[in-house]
């Protein structure tokens, strides 16, 4: 089951990640971009918890640290998305299934303005003054704008992928049905008999003892 989430983790943040710098990050719009990457972190943090949120946020801020045409120092996203991720699987419910929409958008809504102030604060730190030239009010308001209008085609198509690959039906059924092997060696140890032949054992015994008793009945009538 680990091995599905790390997979499915690295490929939806590599595909996100190659999506954001081809595409949305060429579309020009008005304040910031797009950040389908942190949709993604948002989407899986909801279903693997904080702990996961945080693993996944790093690792997929330090590959959009990483990829052309970073311009910033290595770790500055990856810290931010490492924070949030964590933050956003505090909300993950106990069985990692949402009752409404109100939750998830809240949450992208949070983050987007979180992620966005974090970068422009950690950034101040470093000595990048590029959000105060853009204006940091601006790209808050069409960060969180453009996030909240593409979370709905996002986030719920990969939490519905993240759990589907938690569920994990295969290994459920070997679980299963090794469960049920246990079960029936532990029956059968203390009697010798096998489960499967048990009942049908009885039911031969049965029908002799109906036949005998009937071949008794004819007798006496026969007297």
């Amino acid at each position: 089951m680990r091995f599905n989430r790390m997979l499915l983790s690295v490929t939806l943040v590599v595909v996100t990640l190659v999506i954001q710098v081809s595409v949305l990050a060429r579309l020009h719009l008005p304040g910031a971009v797009p950040d389908l990457v942190l949709l993604t972190v948002l989407a899986l943090a909801l279903v693997y918890g904080h702990v996961g949120g945080a693993l996944i946020g790093f690792g997929a801020g330090l590959l959009a640290d990483l990829a052309p045409p970073a311009d910033h120092a290595a770790g500055r996203y990856a810290l931010v998305l490492c924070v949030i991720g964590y933050l956003a699987g505090l909300a993950r419910p106990e069985n990692g299934r949402l009752k409404s929409a109100t939750g998830p958008m809240a949450v992208v809504v949070a983050a987007a303005i979180g992620s966005t102030a974090l970068y422009a604060g950690v950034g101040a730190l470093v000595g990048d003054t590029a959000a105060r030239h853009v204006g940091l009010g601006s790209l808050l308001f069409t960060a969180a704008l453009y996030d909240l209008l593409l979370a709905p085609f996002v986030v719920p198509v990969l939490m519905a992928l993240a759990r589907r690959a938690e569920n994990d039906p295969l290994g459920e059924g070997g679980s299963a049905s090794k469960s049920a092997d246990v079960a029936s060696g532990w029956l059968s140890s203390g009697t010798g008999l096998r489960i499967g032949s048990q009942r049908g054992g009885l039911r031969v015994k049965a029908a002799k003892a109906r036949v005998a008793r009937a071949g008794r009945i004819k007798g006496v009538k026969r007297l």
